[in-house]
């Protein structure tokens, strides 16, 4: 693969390219260490937003929306929604842009669905250099729709400016959400399903669960969306620009970004060590013999484990 043609397809905007180089990261290419030095000095200018909740609550619906109202204001959109992966076949629906068909046509917003592919968290592993991607190729705005996993839903948070923690009526109640986590996780709660009997009081519970927790400097509001009517989407893009201004007022997005960042580095050195590690114990193939004979130790089996990874001089 030509990774300089493919840098300067996706800094120039080409959907194709774009698509391309996001299908090099999912695959973990050889070229992605290129490629990722080609994107990396255009990258940092777009704003990403993070969906997240339980399945059912209208993720795909309310991303739909939320594009339609950032075009109606401008904003080019790319939109990274994340499937969970089978843990019997492998495989994955797929099936989040099958409710953004309205935006199918339009040259200004670019849908992609990635798989888990086994990642805890609701988040891809390379979704962050996904959306990376989706950032140097000038789009304004990166929404992420993660998978709904329940009380493991902390990624997209890490992974993103904004969080938005939907939820809709019928799906437990307040004490079940400050199990779940979810109200450290989000920058703005959504209430989606507005129209249906019990939305209110999920609304309530949830101001009153804000009211017992610590305060914040940024206090997430609580509102209430109808994604198909729709009602309450326009509030909710004002909400999360009104996110956005106070980040980049108070210094907290680049904090925000350089923990991200950070926390990046340090899972690609983890996995690189994971691959060094799996190679020399294959090389060092008599270790579970020597441990189940009992002639070795596992501390002492791990120091020389690691003096074949990293050999002191």
């Amino acid at each position: 693969m030509d990774v300089d043609a493919l840098v300067m397809g996706v800094l120039a905007g080409d959907a194709r390219a774009v698509a391309r180089a996001i299908s090099l990261v999912e695959d973990g290419r050889a070229e992605l260490p290129a490629l990722s030095a080609g994107i990396y000095a255009s990258t940092g200018t777009a704003a990403t937003v993070g969906l997240t909740g339980a399945p059912g609550v209208g993720k795909s619906t309310l991303a739909g929306a939320l594009v339609r109202v950032a075009r109606a204001a401008g904003r080019r959109v790319a939109v990274l929604a994340v499937d969970p992966t089978s843990p019997y076949t492998g495989g994955a629906l797929l099936g989040d842009r099958v409710r953004m068909q309205e935006h199918a046509t339009d040259p200004d917003v670019f849908i992609r669905s990635m798989a888990t592919r086994g990642h805890l968290g609701g988040m891809a592993l390379a979704a962050p250099e996904a959306v990376r991607i989706l950032d140097a190729a000038g789009y304004d705005l990166v929404v992420v729709e993660t998978v709904g996993v329940g009380q493991a839903e902390v990624d997209v948070a890490a992974a993103t400016d904004t969080a938005l923690v939907v939820l809709a009526p019928g799906l437990g109640d307040a004490v079940q959400m400050a199990k779940a986590g979810i109200l450290e996780v989000a920058d703005v709660f959504v209430v989606n399903k507005a129209d249906r009997p019990g939305a209110a009081d999920v609304e309530r519970e949830l101001q009153q669960m804000l009211q017992l927790g610590a305060t914040h400097e940024w206090e997430p509001p609580v509102l209430t969306t109808s994604a198909i009517e729709p009602e309450g989407v326009e509030e909710l893009w004002v909400a999360v620009e009104r996110h956005r201004a106070w980040l980049v007022d108070s210094g907290t997005l680049d904090a925000k970004r350089t923990a991200r960042l950070l926390r990046e580095v340090e899972a690609l050195a983890a996995e690189r060590f994971k691959l060094a590690t799996a190679e020399a114990l294959e090389a060092g193939g008599d270790v579970a013999t020597r441990l189940l004979e009992r002639s070795v130790d596992p501390y002492a089996a791990a120091d020389a484990l690691l003096g074949r990874i990293a050999p002191q001089e």
